[in-house]
């Protein structure tokens, strides 16, 4: 039998057609099938989060049927609540689905501690200030003593105590300073 001969013949365009209807009534089953378990329509609104407590924000989730995942704490936030939920993903109002998980980032408990760095002491005033502006710390109170060195750094404190290399304060924290004025002891 020749191919074109099978080709043209009664029992090869009936396979066909059963493949064809096969096909088709498969993939009818199949979106039926991913319209039910996939819940199409159905979504959740995600909920304000921002400024509320992690207790609040997992009650809140909870109620709208969405898992929360905390994903890290940022740098500290005075405009927010210590613990308190400072960003979420996805925002404010996004319809997803059922059981997503909303990652939130909180506020920590306060500023982050940094280290007194070394060799300030006996460094220009000008040499001084920014290293100590660019860790985050504040420059309060200058006080000058007679001291050979014009604005030598000589001694640097918080609350009065001194602070040594290493020391650490939170960002943020007032550092004064005792500076040379340039006259002889």
């Amino acid at each position: 039998m020749s191919i074109i001969k099978f080709i043209t013949s009664k029992t090869f365009l009936k396979q066909i057609l059963l493949a064809v209807v096969a096909v088709v009534v498969l993939c009818f089953i199949m979106l039926k099938w991913l319209n039910i378990t996939t819940n199409h329509g159905d979504f959740e609104t995600v909920p304000q989060l921002t400024g509320k407590s992690i207790s609040v924000a997992e009650m809140e989730l909870k109620d709208n049927n969405l898992v929360m995942k905390i994903q890290d704490s940022a740098n500290y936030n005075p405009d927010y609540p210590k613990f308190s939920v400072i960003e979420q993903d996805p925002q404010v109002g996004t319809q997803v689905k059922k059981d997503r998980k909303i990652y939130i980032t909180l506020n920590p408990s306060g500023y982050r501690k940094m280290n007194i760095p070394e060799g300030l002491i006996d460094k220009t005033f000008r040499q001084v200030k920014p290293n100590l502006e660019a860790l985050g710390f504040k420059i309060g109170k200058i006080t000058y003593v007679d001291n050979i060195g014009k604005d030598m750094v000589l001694k640097l404190s918080h609350k009065g105590k001194t602070l040594n290399a290493g020391d650490k304060l939170a960002k943020t924290s007032v550092i004064d300073l005792v500076l040379g004025n340039g006259n002889r002891p």
